[in-house]
């Protein structure tokens, strides 16, 4: 330990563990008396004389369950460290052991003082006792219009999760000139645990078992809870929170800045200490705030659900001043909290009470800045006081608080996006707010500069001149920093539009009950229409399903369907959104035929034979149909004997059938509505052994398994002849070919209708090679005769196929 004179003592309390660090504080910077639990005290077991009289204490270390006893309640607490000063312009603060905080920032002596500098922190985990990285302290915060004595300047409280170690750094920007503020100190907030839902959930932060403070005799503890009767801390300085309380009569006070780039210094006069935007030189009603609460006007949208100020545990004895308020909310400011983003929105209470603690107690502030903030997760909170409901003047963004609401987005949303849950509730918040005045979220609004200065884009303003803004718009906006972030600010048109409506993205995906054909659906009446849309639910109001221009179904903003029985004939169907704020975006109309004419089989399913190979168990057929319909014919199933689906425009498909066996070929025609007709013929293939023909002339029989029934008939003799007679509507005559296989005529009833070539390069059997089909079923004679074709007379023939 620096600077303190080490005392050699026994432990009062046996089995006591001392800390190796220890922390400063300060007494109360709202003049209000501190009192320490004894419960505390008696951890210590002995008091430590450090230089320059300052009373150390040593720091005990926790015991017990930590579990239970982050459950049990606790009060927020600011602890306030010195930096100390090294060679050149630094301010550090070496790696020092603390009690419990979850949030931090540097501040200094001044409240109009910006910091020429750069801030960087580290801190160490309580659960894994790791340090973290380096993180940069965003330091270029606004600063009050009216800063008084008692106001300090301070970087942006970056959210760090449970800690209890800190080291700091502040160093001057290169190539600028001066020292650094004064008093400059880190500030360590423990928001505690206040309400009774965050007593009911597991928590693995330990209650303080010490306060401890360091050498540097101004250091202080601000406690927000009740104070005790142990111990009494006098204070050791005469710096306040409370600022006068206004009244109407309360003179506006014009900025002291000359030039667009004024820079406030100490020597800057200060008014009354508020925390309020600066008086605008405009005449208009809204630049004056009043501390007479108005009425809250109706809003032309719903108000969100919104966390009260007792819903997080704010402490309101710590900021007792009553709130100022505007004559209206013109626009409506964006902001993040910066800090980490993957803290659990279980502690989003917490951090807004650290951020409530961190802008009174270490800023000096009347109360939290922003109107009101939003967590990852989507939960609104209120913010300053005065009333959700009403134009309460905040503190956010420099010279333009007298017309705007502030909504910060708990997190860091420089190089990461906000989710939607964040940006749905900031645009129901932002829509809410606007639409109490009548204001376009989408539009934009001229404000009255209250103070000379530039915005992050290198803007400049002038105080009491007009300027345009979106009516939601960044901090950086109106302010030189980079809040809210890159990634959150390109986020900004996205609220904008959910905010305004309409509805974004209506599209209809499918119509169910009818199917479509080009542009066409059609339908036999039922319809269900289902869409998606790119607007979050909770900021629509209702869906329409309109038919023929007419709402015949309304659903509810969550849905994504509805469903209506059309009437026969032609419609137009289409889907209204409309979004809370009464715009509606409708669809393109679809065009819809409700009819209910089922196809029909022009020609019905017939089997016809035709080429290839031939088995008792696959003969080689051609399965034909035709289908129309009045309106659109959509597709054609095979049912059996097996399945297969076709396109409307297809007549025929290849298939096999078996032999000696009558077989049901089911065919089904739908159209696009969904009407169906179904055709099921049935057809027996037969094959006639090449026995069962009359013969004439001089026959060979020949024997092989790869013949059909294990014979076949074979001949050379010129004329020689074989006749089958069938009652059939299709029939192939089935032979054996090979390089030496001759040519054969074929008659069919009496009449030449071919001459058929055997000869094959491979030898092939069971190969049906001529076909011939009726359109109906009658008795026929086919006549096979050898043509004796010179050098290769010889032909085999392997038997007859007909349907029947």
């Amino acid at each position: 330990m620096t600077g303190v004179s080490q005392v050699t003592f026994l432990a009062a309390i046996r089995g006591l563990h001392w800390g190796e660090d220890v922390v400063s504080r300060r007494s109360s910077r709202a003049h209000r008396s501190l009192s320490l639990k004894r419960r505390s005290w008696l951890t210590l077991g002995a008091v430590i004389l450090g230089g320059g009289g300052v009373v150390t204490y040593a720091v005990a270390s926790p015991s017990g369950d930590a579990d239970a006893a982050g459950r049990a309640k606790r009060p927020v607490k600011v602890y306030d460290l010195a930096l100390k000063g090294t060679a050149g312009d630094r301010r550090e603060l070496p790696r020092t052991g603390t009690e419990q905080f979850s949030m931090l920032g540097v501040s200094w002596t001044g409240g109009a003082k910006r910091l020429p500098g750069t801030a960087q922190v580290r801190t160490r985990s309580r659960g894994t006792g790791a340090w973290s990285a380096w993180r940069d302290l965003e330091v270029n915060v606004d600063p009050l219009d009216n800063p008084g004595p008692e106001v300090r300047g301070a970087s942006e409280p970056l959210w760090v999760g449970s800690s209890d170690g800190v080291q700091v750094q502040v160093v001057r920007k290169d190539g600028t000139t001066g020292a650094l503020p004064k008093g400059l100190e880190v500030n360590l907030v423990d928001p505690g645990v206040v309400t009774d839902a965050e007593t009911k959930s597991t928590g693995t932060a330990a209650e303080p078992v010490a306060y401890v403070a360091e050498e540097s005799p101004s250091a202080t503890i601000t406690d927000s809870a009740t104070p005790s009767d142990d111990i009494t801390a006098t204070p050791t300085d005469d710096r306040t929170t409370a600022s006068p309380a206004p009244t109407d009569t309360t003179p506006e006070t014009t900025p002291t800045d000359t030039t667009p780039e004024a820079t406030p210094t100490d020597t800057t006069p200060e008014a009354t200490p508020t925390d309020s935007a600066s008086a605008s030189p405009s005449t208009s009603a809204s630049a004056i705030p009043s501390a007479t609460a108005p009425s809250a006007p109706p809003s032309t949208v719903p108000e969100p659900p919104i966390t009260s100020r007792a819903g997080w545990g704010a402490d309101e004895s710590i900021s007792p001043e009553a709130p100022e308020y505007n004559a209206d909310v013109k626009a409506v400011f964006v902001h993040h909290t910066d800090g980490s983003n993957t803290y659990s929105c279980a502690d989003s209470a917490s951090i807004v009470r650290g951020v409530y603690a961190y802008h009174v107690q270490v800023n000096g502030w009347k109360d939290i800045g922003y109107n009101f903030l939003v967590d990852k997760c989507g939960t609104v909170f209120e913010g300053r006081k005065g009333g959700v409901d009403l134009p309460v003047l905040g503190a956010h963004t420099y010279g333009w608080n007298r017309e705007s609401t502030g909504i910060a987005v708990l997190g860091d949303y420089t190089s990461t996006g906000a989710t939607n849950a964040a940006l749905t509730s900031a645009a129901r918040v932002a829509a809410w707010k606007l639409g109490q005045y009548g204001a376009d979220p989408a539009g934009t609004v001229q404000l009255t500069a209250g103070a000379m200065q530039k915005n992050y884009f290198g803007t400049s303003f002038t105080s009491g001149s007009r300027y345009t803004f979106h009516r939601i718009s960044g901090h950086r906006d109106g302010y030189n920093t980079q809040c809210p972030g890159g990634s959150l600010y390109t986020q900004l048109p996205t609220i904008r539009t959910w905010a305004a409506g309409p509805v974004q993205g209506l599209k209809v995906t499918s119509v169910g009950g009818a199917g479509l054909s080009g542009s066409t659906y059609y339908t036999k009446g039922a319809v269900t229409v289902h869409w998606t849309d790119s607007t979050p639910s909770s900021l629509i109001s209702r869906f329409e399903l309109l038919v023929d221009g007419r709402t015949v179904a309304t659903a509810s903003r969550t849905a994504t369907s509805a469903s209506a029985t059309l009437a026969l004939g032609s419609h137009t169907v289409a889907v209204r959104a409309v979004h809370q704020s009464g715009k509606t975006a409708t669809t393109a109309a679809l065009s819809v035929v409700a009819e209910t004419t089922a196809p029909t089989f022009t020609t019905a399913p017939k089997l016809s034979l035709r080429t290839g190979t031939v088995s008792t168990s696959a003969v080689p057929v051609t399965l034909g149909w035709k289908a129309t319909d009045d309106k659109a014919l959509r597709e054609v199933k095979l049912l059996a004997p097996t399945t297969a689906t076709f396109g409307p425009t297809t007549t025929g498909s290849n298939r096999t059938a078996t032999s000696g066996a009558a077989t049901t070929w089911s065919m089904r025609a739908y159209d696009y509505a969904g009407n169906y007709r179904t055709s099921s013929p049935s057809y027996t293939p037969v094959i006639l052994q090449e026995s069962a023909a009359t013969k004439s002339g001089s026959w060979t029989t020949r024997s092989s398994t790869s013949y059909l029934g294990g014979k076949s008939y074979s001949s050379g003799s010129k004329g020689a002849s074989l006749t089958w007679t069938f009652t059939g509507r299709s029939a192939s005559w089935v032979v054996s070919r090979a390089t030496s296989s001759g040519q054969a005529y074929v008659y069919v009833d009496g009449t030449k209708v071919a001459t058929v070539d055997l000869k094959s390069a491979t030898t092939q059997y069971r190969q049906a090679i001529w076909t011939k089909s009726w359109s109906s079923s009658a008795q026929h004679k086919v006549k096979i005769v050898v043509v004796g074709t010179s050098g290769r007379p010889t032909i085999t023939t392997d038997g007859l196929v007909y349907i029947k």
